[in-house]
């Protein structure tokens, strides 16, 4: 027997989960799986301890979808990013805020887990998306008017639009045929939150000195006292040494290595690293097959860039759905969501790994050559709000 969906999504990752949000809001009929169940807390063995800061447009289409309402409470607002030089004995600072170019803050910074958590109540509140963790996609073919879906447990789902959101590795990018280049900068992140004795004022603070950016984006209060998250991008051989370190030398070295710019920091949670890479898939579709996110693309964690993009990939492609609902997963509505998003993915994969790479270079006449451009990127305005505007996505 075949059951009948219009839209089946695969990934129940955080965009896997906004796009069933998303869709299902809509008015289709869809149906999203996932084999791991989402963890909800963060002190839950397995956790993803990262946050994702939802820059304005991204916010905005979560609270045109009914998600931030839900979650509100549990963000906390970026007015200024803040970049630190502490290569040298004196730190140089040079912050831009949003106030230069908007009444909004440039965007609010949420767990991952409290995400997850939004999505979860907002799914549950839509008859029309049902979500079924514990189960994989297993086969998948096409034709021009469908695709069939096999899942893990034998079902067989028969739906117009297949969303692959599968992740880096995605298995049904693969099979489809569809390859992806892919560079590996021979980072590891390593992700946790922190409390510290000064408070973070609303400011993302990011601070230089070599392999890669340390980056402090706050938190609400935890317990209490001042909390951020934190982002730490260097070389794999120093995150493995600093992950086999015990608390208490953690806290040392990483109040040392954020150049004491919030004073000493204190773990709270777990501490998770994953590989820094860059990735671009060559086709963003195939045949009834809709790839985004990280299944279409991958970019390393600056600027915020990586999730915002996929937020991108999900309303365009549902604008599309709803401009011609009979035409759903047709070969021309997938061909318009792949000239509309591939050139934006490709500019913020050669962007932000260029970026990387500037950061991460060591030596003086690095260092020199970082400090100039920062300066006049600061100094002259009109250059400084156009980047800005570049990095929120509004132009």
């Amino acid at each position: 027997m075949i059951d009948h969906k219009d839209i089946v999504i695969s990934g129940g990752g955080i965009a896997g989960l906004v796009a069933a949000v998303a869709f299902g809001d809509a008015g289709f009929d869809v149906l999203c799986v996932d084999p791991t169940v989402p963890i909800t807390n963060r002190d839950m063995v397995g956790a993803d301890l990262r946050t994702t800061a939802y820059l304005q447009p991204g916010q905005a289409f979560l609270q045109a979808i009914g998600v931030w309402p839900l979650i509100e409470d549990r963000s906390a607002p970026l007015q200024v990013m803040r970049i630190v030089d502490a290569v040298g004995p004196d730190l140089v600072t040079k912050d831009f805020d949003a106030a230069d170019i908007s009444d909004a803050p440039f965007g609010w910074n949420v767990g991952n887990w409290d995400m997850r958590e939004g999505l979860l109540s907002q799914i549950t509140a839509l008859p029309n998306v049902d979500f079924k963790p514990g189960l994989s996609t297993t086969a998948t073919s096409t034709r021009s008017t469908e695709a069939r879906v096999t899942l893990s447990n034998g079902r067989v789902i028969s739906c117009k639009l297949l969303i692959a959101a599968d992740g880096r590795d995605s298995a049904i990018r693969k099979a489809a045929g569809i390859i992806a280049k892919r560079s590996d900068f021979g980072q590891l992140a390593l992700s946790f939150a922190v409390t510290h004795a000064m408070t973070h004022d609303d400011i993302s603070t990011e601070v230089h000195k070599s392999g890669g950016p340390f980056t402090l984006v706050p938190l609400p209060d935890f317990e209490g006292k001042p909390s951020s998250a934190v982002v730490w991008m260097d070389m794999a051989i120093a995150i493995r040494a600093m992950q086999a370190l015990p608390n208490d030398a953690f806290d040392v070295e990483i109040t040392a290595r954020s150049a004491g710019v919030l004073g000493p920091l204190t773990l709270i949670t777990a501490r998770t690293a994953w590989p820094i890479i860059s990735q671009l898939a060559s086709s963003f579709y195939s045949e009834r097959m809709a790839f985004i996110a990280e299944a279409a693309h991958v970019v390393p964690p600056i600027g915020a860039q990586g999730l915002n993009l996929s937020l991108g990939d999900i309303e365009v492609l549902l604008e599309l759905a709803k401009a011609t609902p009979k035409s759903l997963g047709d070969v021309t509505m997938l061909k318009k969501y792949h000239q509309a998003r591939r050139p934006v993915a490709q500019s913020r994969v050669i962007g932000v790994g260029a970026l990387n790479r500037a950061s991460r270079a060591d030596g003086a006449l690095a260092s020199q050559a970082r400090a100039l451009g920062l300066d006049a990127i600061h100094r002259i305005a009109p250059l400084r709000h156009a980047l800005m505007h570049l990095g929120l996505g509004t132009r």
